[in-house]
């Protein structure tokens, strides 16, 4: 009698679970590639690398209007981006972020337009000055999107403290304006307290299109609470689409942190072609003044090939 009793217990669970759950769509997505790096100061060994990954997408509408989404990406052997996304009935999308997701600051650091790499991007000896951006860490953080009107979108993030690495919590928010045709306009703000000395977030940038050419400029900085290492960050690029198939540009950036000898100056070429599945891009590079260090200079350059199926 127990049995049977445990057994329709089993049954009304499986059913009450049956009902409760909501049709889903699921998808998967592949992508991988084959890289080669060098440089002409230093030597990186073989040069030639790999990546590869396989992201699945759930997502499906819920009966009080709710769309629901969920990521996770398995890249080579670990999880990579993860994250459970809430689009609210005519009040934007709120996303918890594992990993993977940035706000306004992390998310805008350089929208200049560049058909592979941004001017810092490629690999260079020393340690480089990056986008001069300093957003807090994205881990098990919030991300609100929200379409205000026509043309003018909001962007904000909320990093929670963890009581000890983030021993306060940090927040940044900005907007996007994209109501003139071929024109989009960034600008964000906000802070980090990852660490004991938490620095105020500030960027703008502006990107024009006009028929295949694409311009754009931007700068950022970081004011740290105490010390000399406060940044400021500009960069200029222009990308030129000669065919469908085949993008070119030039790109730019300096770095002037406080504490530092000398600006870091960047400068690349690059170039992006797609065939179906397959994209060949290629860098070079040069950078000046690594790290702020006179007389530390480097050329960089990377050919890459990859396929999304």
């Amino acid at each position: 009698m127990n049995n049977l009793k445990k057994v329709g217990l089993t049954a009304l669970g499986t059913a009450l679970v049956a009902t409760s759950a909501q049709a889903a769509d699921v998808s998967v997505s592949m992508g991988t590639s084959i890289g080669f790096t060098g440089q002409d100061n230093n030597n990186q060994g073989s040069g030639w690398t790999m990546t590869d990954s396989v992201t699945f997408t759930t997502s499906g509408e819920m009966d009080n209007g709710m769309s629901i989404s969920h990521t996770l990406e398995l890249d080579g052997t670990a999880v990579d981006t993860h994250k459970i996304a809430i689009t609210l009935d005519g009040m934007g999308t709120l996303t918890y972020v594992g990993d993977g997701t940035s706000g306004p600051i992390g998310a805008w650091d350089d929208i200049t337009p560049t058909a592979n790499e941004e001017a810092h991007g490629t690999t260079f000896a020393g340690t480089k000055f990056g986008a001069a951006n300093n957003d807090p860490n994205t881990q098990n953080s919030f991300v609100y999107d929200y379409t205000i009107m026509d043309g003018l979108a909001l962007k904000a993030s909320y990093i929670p403290s963890d009581g000890t690495t983030s021993v306060d919590s940090s927040m940044d928010y900005g907007v996007l304006y994209t109501g003139i045709d071929g024109l989009s306009v960034y600008a964000a703000m906000g802070e980090n307290n990852a660490a004991a000395n938490s620095a105020d977030l500030s960027m703008f940038g502006v990107v024009y299109t006009a028929g295949a050419f694409s311009v754009g400029y931007q700068m950022n900085e970081t004011d740290y609470g105490s010390g000399t290492d406060d940044e400021d960050f500009t960069a200029i690029g222009v990308s030129y689409a000669v065919s469908d198939d085949l993008s070119v540009s030039i790109n730019s950036s300096t770095v002037d942190e406080e504490g530092s000898v000398e600006d870091q100056d960047a400068s690349a070429i690059n170039f992006s072609y797609t065939s179906g599945g397959m994209t060949i891009t290629g860098t070079h590079a040069q950078m000046d003044n690594v790290g702020g260090t006179a007389t530390s200079d480097n050329t960089g350059y990377e050919l890459g090939v990859s396929f999304a199926f």
